[in-house]
């Protein structure tokens, strides 16, 4: 246990923290696939969240007309008294193209989506996956907690170990030596920023609902590093926080194929450098994949001594492996893709959310 302090206010748990939030205004995100459904994760993490009882939930869907009806079955048989928005029904999509904001879907779409509605029912917004076995009723209120208490954008951390063993592999691999090599090599602010938070590709974070209107989204895996764009220029330092949520048990994700930790570092990757080119940090891509490699290399000495320090089963070899590969995001971001703030947006949350909602009661009546 350590009350170390942070560049951005960083709120321990001494011991069972769980404090008082103001749950009845605050709105609660939560992304769901048709994947998702019905895994014993996902229902912890709503039949939770129903005992929590927030103002609002929205559980932002994306699953195909054969599986909605089925999937909002299960979501209703769990006693949460939640508003499912089906992201990517085929009336929402056409509103999208309408609006000249269709384009790849993604986690981050879906998110998006729900940010505009949930800023619309509560004064603030917590976003949390569903995919924590670990998930528990406290969450919500610690990240909350910091909403009434001056700040407007509040970041979430934990410890990835299970199964006796590290994880947390794209963080602790790819962003966070990413983030350390671009400190030796620039003193901007919002690099600073990016590398003050423990676990900058936490799932779980919250804002108010001004700034839940203001942040630009990148559309896929890229969210939680573009979000922590959006909360640099909305709220700073000071009106950040992080807070502690634990140990966290998460499903776990292969190293390559579709939907791999290699393809989601090149998301990761693309939206970092898409922050850092926003603030106007040039980047020399070469000299910094090397020093990238150097880094990562040694915080895998630095996690291997960890491991055997706790008595953890570790795979150097595989960890290096992995560093080879994420090497090879580190480059150029691609097409700027992200959506709009919705400040922004020729669009309303109120548009979005009818349509979606009339299409979900065709599918399911």
């Amino acid at each position: 246990m350590e009350y170390v302090q942070e560049r951005v206010a960083t709120l321990h748990d001494f011991g069972g923290a769980a404090p008082a939030a103001p749950l009845s205004r605050t709105a609660v995100v939560v992304p769901l696939t048709a994947r998702d459904h019905a895994s014993l994760a996902a229902e912890h993490v709503l039949t939770t969240l129903s005992d929590v009882a927030p103002g609002s939930v929205v559980v932002a869907l994306r699953a195909d007309p054969d599986r909605v009806a089925e999937v909002s079955e299960w979501v209703a048989s769990l006693g949460l008294d939640a508003e499912l928005l089906w992201c990517n029904a085929p009336p929402v999509e056409s509103l999208l193209a309408e609006h000249d904001l269709d384009g790849s879907a993604g986690k981050g779409r879906d998110v998006w989506l729900a940010l505009g509605v949930a800023a619309t029912l509560g004064e603030f917004v917590v976003v949390h996956d569903a995919d924590a076995t670990t998930y528990g009723p406290e969450h919500v209120s610690r990240l909350c907690f910091p909403l009434a208490h001056e700040y407007s954008f509040v970041k979430g951390y934990y410890a990835r170990v299970e199964n006796d063993r590290l994880y947390g592999r794209l963080c602790r691999l790819c962003y966070e030596p990413v983030v350390a090599a671009l400190t030796e090599v620039t003193d901007a602010p919002v690099v600073d920023y990016l590398g003050a938070f423990r676990y900058g590709l936490a799932g779980e974070f919250a804002m108010t609902a001004d700034v839940a209107r203001r942040v630009r989204a990148q559309r896929g895996w890229g969210l939680e590093v573009g979000t922590l764009g959006g909360a640099f220029a909305a709220a700073g330092f000071d009106g950040t926080a992080q807070v502690d949520l634990g140990v966290h048990e998460h499903d776990h994700r292969a190293v390559s194929g579709p939907a791999g930790l290699s393809d989601m570092a090149d998301e990761v990757a693309d939206a970092l450098f898409r922050v850092l080119a926003d603030a106007g940090v040039t980047v020399e891509y070469d000299a910094l994949r090397e020093r990238y490699r150097e880094t990562a290399r040694r915080y895998v000495d630095q996690y291997a001594l960890d491991a055997a320090f706790n008595g953890l089963a570790f795979d150097r070899a595989g960890e290096r492996d992995q560093v080879d590969a994420y090497a090879e995001a580190v480059g150029p971001p691609g097409p700027d893709e992200r959506l709009p703030g919705w400040v922004d947006a020729d669009l309303s949350a109120q548009a979005v959310r009818a349509t979606a909602r009339d299409a979900l009661d065709d599918a399911t009546g």
